[in-house]
């Protein structure tokens, strides 16, 4: 039963990954480490304030990223 759960949720999170652009993906990252790290630190509450805030800058992080990678490649 564990481990039909364990591979339900890491099925889902690489379904979730697939057919994202990199803002989306940087969003759900960070929505999912901020919201582990608030429920670690505090309640309820800071699950959810942490999520928020970790979507948010998980996502202008990708975005920059992605935007600063954008260019041509030289001399292969």
């Amino acid at each position: 039963m564990k481990k039909t759960l364990t591979f339900s949720i890491l099925g889902l999170i690489a379904l979730i990954g697939t057919a994202c652009t990199p803002g989306e993906r940087g969003a759900v990252t960070g929505g999912a480490i901020g919201a582990g790290i608030g429920a670690i630190a505090g309640d309820g509450a800071g699950a959810l304030i942490g999520g928020a805030v970790g979507a948010a800058v998980g996502s202008e992080m990708s975005k920059n990223r992605a935007y600063r990678n954008r260019g041509y490649q030289d001399a292969y």
